[in-house]
């Protein structure tokens, strides 16, 4: 994978999280979320992502920032979120391209737990 693989939008297609058993199950954001993740040929990313179409408070995820391509890991380091404790840090996410389709392994802490996450992703072709 190069990083001009990367450069462009991509759409999420799906937030899974994972038990201890590595079994995939409902992420945080529903059966459906929705999501938009821009890598620049600059450097920046952008992700934004929320719950689909559900009534009541529409649960939001997201930060901006800079990328770098480390072998098969993309690091985006925050600058913009609206999680203080991550802000001025650095995000690992392991990655593979296939067929159009990115897949991002990520390992989080949300007070204090830690969470095992596949984020699936679709090159947008607009």
């Amino acid at each position: 994978m190069r990083a001009d693989d990367l450069v462009g939008v991509w759409h999420l297609v799906s937030f899974r999280e994972l038990d201890g058993a590595g079994t995939p199950g409902v992420g945080p954001l529903g059966d459906a979320p929705r999501g938009r993740l821009v890598y620049t040929r600059d450097g920046h990313v952008s992700v934004h992502m929320m719950r689909g179409p559900d009534p009541g408070p529409v649960p939001y995820m997201g930060y901006a920032g800079t990328w770098r391509l480390d072998g098969s890991r993309i690091v985006h380091r925050i600058e913009v979120t609206p999680r203080h404790d991550w802000i001025d840090t650095e995000q690992t996410r392991e990655a593979t391209l296939a067929g159009g389709r990115l897949t991002l392994h990520a390992r989080t802490r949300v007070d204090g737990v830690e969470h095992r996450r596949v984020l699936v992703w679709r090159r947008d072709r607009a």
